[in-house]
């Protein structure tokens, strides 16, 4: 063997004796930037977390929407769900939102309605029955709109509102619900909540006393 053929074999020896210790400590490099990687996306993640709460916009919603595997509320969302064409209603119009009242809710809806006419007030329905769905909706959209705490303050969702149960009716113009506000007593009519001048139950009987108001839909 000639001396430049025993100095490839021994090149050749050590770099495949080196090979192994190289390789190895790149391997231990990889798996420490991995678990690095990991970590930081961990804390990102945890960080913006309540940001993304917070803000509940279209995307996030969008995406819960996707993940979302619960059954959604039945009922249609148009005008069969409650919704009313143009906002206005009377308590003798043949709409969904009005003939699915609770009878006696209505009566004492329509008896206000004839006195304040009487009155020469505005007196109309805003809103009145909901489906499950039209509810969803309305929440839904108010937390698309103004974030999930604010929505909560204003808007039911489809399990606790009573609208959906036929329970509850929204009375407008200012000018008609403030005057039920001053004579819902005498039909048994009740302003619920103190941040809603347009939302009443019957609560009592007509000349009787309503509960406290709730602060809000949430409260």
């Amino acid at each position: 063997m000639d001396t430049s053929t025993q100095e490839r074999l021994q090149a050749a020896h050590t770099r495949a004796g080196a090979s192994p210790t190289h390789s190895g400590r790149r391997g231990r490099r990889r798996v420490t930037v991995i678990l690095l990687m990991a970590a930081v996306t961990l804390l990102v993640a945890a960080a913006a977390y309540p940001l993304i709460e917070r803000a509940a916009g279209p995307a996030v919603l969008a995406a819960r929407d996707v993940l979302d595997t619960s059954p959604r509320p039945s009922g249609s969302t148009g005008q069969a769900g409650g919704d009313i064409p143009g906002g206005t209603a009377a308590p003798d119009d043949d709409l969904p939102a009005i003939t699915r009242l609770d009878p006696a809710l209505r009566a004492a809806v329509r008896q206000a309605a004839d006195d304040a006419d009487t009155a020469d007030i505005d007196f109309w329905i805003t809103s009145g029955w909901r489906s499950p769905a039209y509810q969803q909706k309305l929440y839904d959209d108010a937390v698309r709109n103004k974030g999930a705490a604010e929505a909560r303050r204003t808007v039911a969702d489809a399990e606790t509102s009573q609208h959906v149960s036929g329970e509850a009716v929204d009375i407008g113009p200012t000018e008609g619900a403030y005057w039920l506000i001053q004579h819902g007593t005498d039909y048994g009519l009740c302003q619920v909540y103190a941040n809603e001048i347009w939302h009443f139950e019957l609560l009592t009987r007509p000349g009787g006393t309503c509960p406290p108001m709730r602060e809000d839909a949430e409260g």
